[in-house]
């Protein structure tokens, strides 16, 4: 990875992803978060201190980029739980079968290469009465936006990390193998529509 990559995009990548209605969203789902916890990018940590420590034994970070790793650390400092990192992408997690109560996966999914190996990767390491908690943002119903948004992926992966604006997510975890147990989609306000529309909620295997 180059200067950008991990100088200039963690700040970008921190900024967008913390904005005040995004941490909104992410409150309803990463305090649900149990156990033994793998968190699929946790990126400059703001999910941290989300978290209900009570319900926290541990968090496995998975996180490949040094520049984010190195953002996050005075949010790790802080945590009252461990926080183990992984530096493999998603497609590659180290982690033995069903090991994990929780798999945590807030605005990650759009920017994972091989989205089906990753998530068949996470339904591997979560335990059969695990859950799959998700928070992300992805391919909007209406056609007006979708339409902007397949014409604007392209050039915004390039400055975003890979992120695809259009990626139907729902469709995706589905695909995958799991169960979607309860979903939720809404804009996000204050948000441009073409990167605005939210999944969230959770899965089962």
């Amino acid at each position: 990875m180059g200067f950008y990559d991990e100088k200039i995009l963690p700040h970008c990548i921190d900024f967008a992803c913390s904005s005040p209605p995004i941490m909104k969203l992410r409150e309803k789902i990463v305090p649900l978060a149990k156990g033994e916890i793998l968190e699929i990018g946790m990126g400059s940590g703001v999910n941290i201190e989300l978290y209900n420590p009570d319900n926290v034994d541990f968090v496995w970070g998975l996180e490949p980029s040094i520049g984010m790793r190195e953002k996050a650390r005075p949010q790790v400092e802080k945590a009252s739980f461990e926080i183990r990192w992984l530096d493999l992408p998603g497609e590659k997690i180290p982690l033995e079968d069903e090991s994990v109560d929780t798999v945590l996966l807030t605005y990650t999914l759009c920017t994972i290469p091989d989205w089906m190996a990753a998530l068949q990767q996470m339904k591997r390491v979560l335990k059969a009465e695990g859950k799959l908690l998700f928070c992300e943002h992805g391919k909007a119903p209406d056609r007006s936006v979708e339409v902007w948004q397949n014409r604007l992926t392209p050039y915004w992966k390039k400055l975003a990390g890979g992120c695809h604006l259009n990626r139907p997510i729902s469709e995706y975890i589905e695909e995958a193998g799991f169960k979607i147990e309860q979903l939720e989609n809404v804009y996000a306000k204050k948000t441009p529509k073409f990167a605005g529309y939210m999944y969230y909620g959770w899965a089962s295997k």
